[in-house]
């Protein structure tokens, strides 16, 4: 698979898909767009291929749409999960890929799925919704799955408050061999610094995030 795989159409599917959720929940729109845009920083970073950055980027971007489907009063609630709406947001990996499935005709849409459906999976194996472990998880979910995790961590909410940069740091080591994969983790670290220095306009590898925010 190559660039000139990815139809011309997926950026405004991309917008399309993003809209459903920015009606639910604007947190949750801009958490999928830095998600899609650290993403493809951390693809990059390990060498792959810009069609294989792009899968990255679009599998950060779609990875919580699901969260479109979930009952607004539990997507928003000001508090705490009680543990029966905790199971019903775990729902939002299998209604994330089940958004892209009239897509799955286009091979690059096919591509996605790993990163969407797998990316709650953990390393030891108590992830959900499968439960799989180690490398039974796709490589871009166990990616994906840091960068989804590091911004969840350092947004502020209304029930918790954003933890600093250096303490998220600390969550992810302390959590690596567990939920995260150790060497993706150490990549993702080391270069943070960097990325964090990287002006955003300038880079032509965040043309699709941006692109989506102007038009938004």
């Amino acid at each position: 698979m190559a660039w000139d795989d990815i139809p011309n159409w997926a950026l405004d599917e991309a917008k399309k898909l993003l809209d459903q959720v920015r009606q639910v929940d604007e947190h949750t729109f801009k958490h999928c767009c830095r998600v899609g845009r650290g993403s493809r920083r951390l693809a990059k970073a390990m060498g792959l291929n810009e069609f294989e950055q792009a899968v990255l980027e679009f599998s950060g971007l779609f990875h919580d749409i699901g969260k479109a489907k979930i009952p607004v009063e539990i997507l928003t609630k000001p508090a705490r999960l009680d543990r029966a709406e905790i199971e019903v947001m775990k729902s939002h990996p299998v209604l994330s890929a089940e958004m892209i499935a009239p897509y799955e005709h286009e091979a690059f849409f096919r591509f996605l799925l790993p990163g969407i459906r797998y990316h709650h999976e953990k390393v030891d194996g108590t992830g959900y919704p499968y439960g799989l472990k180690g490398d039974e998880i796709p490589l871009f979910a166990r990616l994906v799955t840091i960068v989804d995790t590091f911004d969840a961590m350092t947004q502020q909410r209304v029930y918790r408050k954003a933890l600093s940069r250096d303490k998220a740091i600390s969550e992810l080591l302390d959590f690596s061999g567990r939920q995260f994969d150790p060497q993706l983790v150490r990549i993702f670290v080391d270069l943070l610094p960097h990325w964090e220095n990287e002006s955003k306009k300038a880079e032509k590898e965040e043309l699709v995030v941006a692109t989506i925010l102007r038009a938004a």
